[in-house]
This record gives C-alpha cells, structure tokens and sequence, in this order.
C-alpha cells in the first residue's frame, strides 16, 4: 500500500481498467490525427491526475502518492503508447497499400523490402 498509496486491487482496478480504457482511446484518437509520439506523454500525466484523485475519493487511498502517481503514469503511458503504435500501424498498411505492408501488430516495411536481390530479379548487373 505504500508504495502505490492504495489498496492494490483500486489501484488495478481503476488504473488497468478505467484509465487503461482511455489511455487506449487516447492513443488511438493521437494516431488518428496524426499527431506526433512526444503528446502521449502530457496526456498520459493528466490522465494519472485523474486516477490519482479518484482513488483518492472513491477508495480513501493517498491523494499525493509520487510512487503512485508514477506507476500509474508509466502504466497509462504504455497502454496509450502501444494503442498509437497499434493505429499508426494500421493507418500506413491501409492508408499506403501500394508503400507498405504489415510487419506485425505494432510495425510495418516497405513493401517488396522482404524480397531477396531485387537487382538479379530485374536484370540488371550488380
């Protein structure tokens, strides 16, 4: 408890579920609009103010918790930071299918970059 200033099933609870949700929203809504990385970071710190505060009222746990404040930001920073990889991603592949295509939930290449020696393939001398 002191160490994230509440009980840990509030911590979790309201932290993974309700604030996760909205980092997840945030995320999602950043890399829609094409936003750079860098703005997860003050979002996500807004957002750990508001998890801070209602557990705080809502659970009686410590309003000015910094070990708390700071797992609850890494937390939410890291569910917003892997919705907007997760968006970005999408976007590019659908967005650019003739440019590229999917590397994974979180990435994308360039298309054809998987091709082994595209210069044999076409004729042309090395």
């Amino acid at each position: 408890m002191d160490l994230i200033g509440a009980s840990p099933a509030s911590f979790l609870g309201l932290t993974l579920v309700l604030f996760g949700a909205a980092a997840v929203a945030t995320g999602r809504a950043l890399a829609r609009n094409w936003r750079p990385l860098w703005q997860i970071l003050p979002y996500a710190a807004l957002l750990a103010i508001g998890d801070r505060f209602l557990l705080y009222a809502l659970f009686d746990g410590e309003l000015l918790s910094a070990s708390g404040y700071g797992i609850a930001w890494a937390l939410i920073a890291l569910f917003a930071l892997a919705a907007y990889r997760a968006t970005q991603s999408r976007l590019m592949v659908h967005q650019y299918p003739w440019l590229y295509e999917a590397a994974g939930p979180l990435s994308w290449r360039e298309r054809g970059s998987a091709a082994p020696d595209k210069g044999v393939a076409t004729g042309r001398k090395p």
